[in-house]
């Protein structure tokens, strides 16, 4: 029991400047893992809202494309019912 005693005595006492120094150096490992954690949700998040936006945009494209091509068929069927039906004789 004297020798545990003695071992907790003869441990020196930190200054207030090393204890400061100390608790900076685990504050610092603490936020450089929590920030690279934070980084990665980042980028995921990013790429979530990304890969959505571009998502829109590509549906957007797409359906003014169809449009398009509707608007388009719709006037070669005006054309052809102006035209009146083709038959032998008015060819």
């Amino acid at each position: 029991m004297s020798k545990e005693g003695a071992e907790g005595a003869a441990k020196p006492r930190l200054t207030a400047a090393e204890e400061q120094l100390l608790r900076h150096r685990k504050n610092l490992d603490f936020w450089k893992k929590k920030t690279a954690r934070i980084r990665t949700r980042n980028l995921l998040t990013g790429l979530s809202i990304g890969a959505f936006v571009v998502g829109i945009f590509s549906y957007t494209i797409l359906s003014v494309k169809q449009e398009r091509i509707v608007e388009e068929l719709d006037e070669e069927a005006r054309i052809h019912i102006i035209r009146g039906p083709r038959t032998g004789a008015n060819s």
